[in-house]
């Protein structure tokens, strides 16, 4: 169904403002227009590109720091992190993380972008992994956007943290899985630190 300008910005607008993430070719897609229509709608509207709207939830929710492990180690761009309850990382899909002849991604970087975010999460010098339970639930393939977002689900004795991830490509989970995660401290109660 074709819009009229005003109403397909208004949409834009709404769309961009539901999902930060989304990208000018789904927006050209889901509104059946190029993407230079697209770009010339967001720079009517002073909505900025991608990169740019991702940078900017990064500062605006970025108040703590991993302390886990260095931030260049964290496989994908975490963009959101509360420590010790949630964080969320995206990752564009390339050709370095595809099979050459199909262009599947390999899993090994998708368990490893939900790894590391559930590392990340942790409030502690030291976290490893002491067990996963992981499930690809779909192909992804390159071009794509996985964003995984990791919850602190409970705490067991033997200084365990158990972490959930869920990777979603356009809201589709495309893997889960559920870390328990040691940590060189117990988690103190009510998430302090």
């Amino acid at each position: 169904m074709k819009r009229n300008k005003k109403e397909r910005q208004s949409l834009l607008k709404e769309t961009i403002e539901a999902k930060p993430f989304i990208t000018d070719e789904a927006l050209a897609k889901s509104f059946d227009v190029s993407i230079q229509t697209i770009r010339l709608d967001r720079m009517e509207l002073n909505i900025p590109e991608l990169r740019e709207r991702i940078k900017s939830v990064a500062t605006n929710n970025w108040n703590e720091t991993v302390k886990a492990l260095p931030i260049d180690e964290v496989i994908g761009e975490i963009i959101d992190l509360e420590l010790d309850k949630r964080a969320i990382s995206i990752m564009d899909i390339t050709a370095e993380h595809v099979f050459s002849r199909n262009k599947i991604a390999r899993g090994h970087h998708l368990f490893a972008q939900a790894n590391s975010l559930a590392v990340a999460v942790i409030n502690d010098e030291l976290a490893l992994t002491t067990n996963a339970d992981i499930k690809f639930t779909r192909q992804v393939v390159q071009g794509e956007r996985v964003i995984a977002k990791a919850r602190v689900v409970g705490s067991e004795k033997n200084n365990r943290t158990v972490v959930e991830v869920l990777s979603y490509v356009d809201n589709e989970t495309v893997f889960s899985g559920v870390f328990e995660m040691f940590r060189s401290t117990q988690e103190k109660e009510g998430n302090e630190s």
